[in-house]
């Protein structure tokens, strides 16, 4: 294994310089080596959130069979998961066929000796793995004390001649005496993930898809291959992802139906409300629009950007519904009152997104560390703003024709009395 050290970004200007550019090319330098597996990752995002980016999953078996089956089936798991357009790379570094030794304890031979099987074991694991006897205190400070044989008296079987374990009567015997090596092959370690056993895979997302849609794909591919009695589950940050994805829907939910519900009660209204809810919605594509244009991914940055614009559209759309129903009520036709409103909020409303548009550019074009973030923050915030702004102009008041026209057929609008001299000769004129 090694780690890799990148340089300052001040020396990394060029797009081929960046992480996920050197990846790609230590997979291109590495595809003539045969016998090898190779993988290059990043770290996580987040540390302590598994070893590296991407998604970490376990494949796990829920019946107890063995190991070669599981490894078989997510053997079976990753090539399909490989040929999915949503996954760069998906791998595992768990080996079936690791050499290793197999040790048998002659229990009889043991006990004729006066030896215990759990003492010949313990000292083969102390001279041939190390082991913690004790701590000693030095220079203020407290030290381990491992015991364990030098390299050069380890390195074959022959070695257990000179070994010794202390029998009963006192006397000490070779480990050769009681302990026999036969070369055998397996797993080099099994893990098991909530109780079940488990095979570890990692993978990457491709370019242009995010790690929601590697999580879609790994679940449609899991349900096609893997056998009843076989299942999966996230690991490290992908499980945080996975956990909270399933409850988005429904926290958007409960806060749309909050909104509806305020905006009801300030309009005494439940139709004129559904032209903000519906029209928000589509300002937002052009957040979608300027990222698919830009490359970027539906990420976290991305969606923080769109709840702060998610307010700062409703809010114009708010203050047009507003200033309609003010004029409708002062007796101006649907249309009319439409029209009015969005004349008298055109200023406000525009001044407000330049000032939007214009502060995010940096965040558009931003470089060097952080710059992944800052962009798709940026361009979300700034394609909402344009498309939005322009769809609100135009969607907002017609809406509000036909919402407002809905609700007029239920309930008769109640003129108010107006201050504005001109609606009052507008109104005279009209009765004339």
């Amino acid at each position: 294994m090694f780690t890799i050290k990148l340089k300052p970004w001040d020396e990394r200007k060029n797009k081929e310089d960046y992480v996920d550019e050197i990846i790609k090319d230590i997979y291109r330098r590495t595809a003539d080596v045969k016998d090898a597996s190779v993988f290059a990752m990043a770290p996580p995002m987040i540390m302590g959130y598994g070893t590296s980016n991407g998604f970490e999953m376990y494949v796990q078996d829920r019946l107890g069979r063995d190991i070669l089956d599981l490894y078989g089936y997510t053997q079976a798991f990753i090539g399909a998961l490989n040929q999915r357009p949503e996954i760069g790379a998906a791998f595992s570094s768990f080996n079936p066929n690791y050499p290793q030794w197999k040790v048998e304890v002659d229990a009889a031979k043991a006990k004729r000796a006066g030896i215990s099987p759990a003492d010949i074991l313990s000292t083969l694991s102390g001279y041939y793995g190390g082991q913690y006897v004790s701590d000693i205190n030095r220079f203020s400070k407290i030290y381990y004390v491992m015991i364990q044989a030098d390299p050069k008296y380890r390195l074959d079987t022959e070695s257990l001649d000179k070994v010794f374990v202390r029998g009963g009567n006192g006397d000490m015997a070779p480990l050769s005496q009681f302990v026999t090596l036969t070369r055998t092959y397996g797993s080099e370690s099994l893990s098991r993930f909530n109780m079940y056993q488990a095979i570890a895979v990692n993978g990457v997302a491709a370019d242009g898809y995010s790690s929601g849609d590697a999580i879609r794909a790994i679940a449609e591919v899991a349900a096609e291959t893997l056998p009843q009695g076989y299942g999966y589950e996230f690991g490290g940050i992908t499980r945080e992802e996975s956990d909270s994805s399933n409850t988005t829907i429904i926290i958007f939910g409960i806060c749309t139906l909050m909104i509806y519900l305020i905006l009801s009660a300030m309009y005494e209204s439940f139709l004129i409300p559904l032209a903000v809810i519906i029209s928000v919605p589509c300002g937002l594509m052009g957040s979608f629009l300027f990222a698919k244009i830009m490359g970027l991914d539906n990420d976290i940055y991305l969606q923080t950007g769109l709840i702060m614009l998610i307010g700062l559209l409703a809010k114009t759309a708010i203050l047009l519904i507003e200033y309609a129903s003010e004029r409708r009520k002062s007796g101006m036709s649907l249309a009319q009152s439409a029209v009015s409103a969005a004349k008298a909020r055109l200023r406000p409303i525009l001044m407000t997104a330049l000032t939007m548009i214009f502060g995010m550019i940096p965040l558009v074009f931003s470089s060097g560390v952080g710059a992944n973030g800052n962009s798709s923050l940026g361009t979300g915030a700034v394609g909402g703003m344009i498309v939005g702004t322009l769809a609100l102009l135009f969607l907002v008041p017609s809406l509000f024709i036909i919402f407002q026209f809905i609700e007029e057929k239920f309930k008769p609008m109640q003129f108010e009395k107006s201050k504005d001299w001109a609606i009052q000769a507008e109104l005279e004129e009209n009765k004339n």
